[in-house]
């Protein structure tokens, strides 16, 4: 009877391990990007293009991250993994316009860089305030144009299933279900991808072959600008690229050879990593980020200095009697 009791109570626990799992890794999305958004929003010194690019992006990671998780931890309670229409399309949305924005904000934030690098006396007339609200602009405009014709070309369609083998809901999926070839889609969504996709990374790809002409001209302090202000923002295209690649490849062709677990991971990467990856990257290697959390600390320090000479410990006082 005993035995039969202790099992019970380690499978009850177990069960909800996924959970607050899950429920940490949403936490610590959520702070450490809400900590960056906060701490540009309040010092003056960061109310420039490049910082401003950053805060874009990391309200982005936030909306990415919503659009999955609170999601995800409804599933994991539940027993029956059902969800209906409007939330599912909602879904794809929501995740489809969180991939748009990332790799839209990317190229904007490399056309920062290329302007800062390669053209740095111009900067300040080219980088205009017009010019920032422009390009925020459209990062966040254009791709809820663009998948909003998904969403009206996809819910006019006939399906004859309703099974999604996949942990959140994606567009193709969708399609697969339709009960006749959905022609119109298919081209569609292949031209919005090469738009959403592969544009913007032509455009990176291009401002830093730029980049890379005048680092390799230019003197060795250009050179290490370059690299200090360059490195993490190649470290997120890299990691954001290999994330939607897989989840692009694996919506279009058959991955049943590859194990599940790993399918699975690899689904949810841009979803989970990039959120946590950029705050990390950013955080530590911005110059002004950092310098700005030595003067806070440089501040405390004096601070509680200030208050030992003002009001000396209770041990040098009694001394201090003594003597007299």
């Amino acid at each position: 009877m005993d035995m039969i009791n202790s099992t019970q109570v380690i499978y009850f626990t177990l069960s909800y391990l996924p959970f607050f799992i899950v429920l940490f890794l949403y936490i610590l999305i959520v702070g450490s990007n809400v900590l960056l958004i906060v701490v540009i929003c309040v010092n003056r010194s960061l109310h420039e293009p490049m910082y401003i690019f950053l805060c874009s992006l990391f309200v982005n990671e936030l909306y990415g991250s919503t659009s999955l998780f609170p999601f995800m931890l409804l599933q994991i309670l539940s027993d029956v993994h059902n969800i209906f229409t409007l939330p599912c399309f909602l879904q794809i949305l929501s995740i489809y316009t969180y991939g748009t924005v990332e790799f839209i904000n990317l190229a904007v934030m490399s056309y920062d860089r290329y302007v800062a690098i390669c053209h740095p006396l111009q900067y300040n007339s080219l980088m205009t305030s017009q010019k920032i609200v422009f390009l925020v602009s459209i990062t966040w405009f254009t791709p809820f144009l663009s998948v909003g014709g998904t969403m009206f070309l996809s819910s006019s369609l006939q399906l004859c299933g309703n099974i999604i083998n996949k942990i959140y809901c994606d567009n193709h999926s969708i399609i697969k279900l339709a009960c006749k070839e959905p022609r119109v889609n298919n081209i569609y969504e292949l031209l919005m991808t090469f738009l959403t996709v592969c544009v913007p990374l032509s455009v990176i790809l291009y401002t830093y072959m730029r980049i890379l002409k005048v680092c390799f001209s230019g003197s060795k302090q250009t050179r290490q600008k370059a690299v200090s202000t360059c490195t993490p923002h190649i470290a997120s295209v890299i990691n954001f690229s290999f994330g939607v690649s897989f989840e692009i490849i694996q919506s279009r062709f058959n991955m049943t050879h590859v194990p599940g677990v790993l399918r699975i991971f690899l689904s949810l990467y841009f979803l989970t990593c990039q959120p946590l990856f950029n705050p990390v990257l950013y955080g530590l290697n911005m110059s002004k980020i950092r310098s700005l959390r030595f003067i806070s600390t440089r501040n405390n320090a004096m601070f509680n200095k200030m208050q030992e000479t003002i009001h000396p410990p209770a041990k040098s006082q009694k001394m201090g009697e003594i003597i007299s």
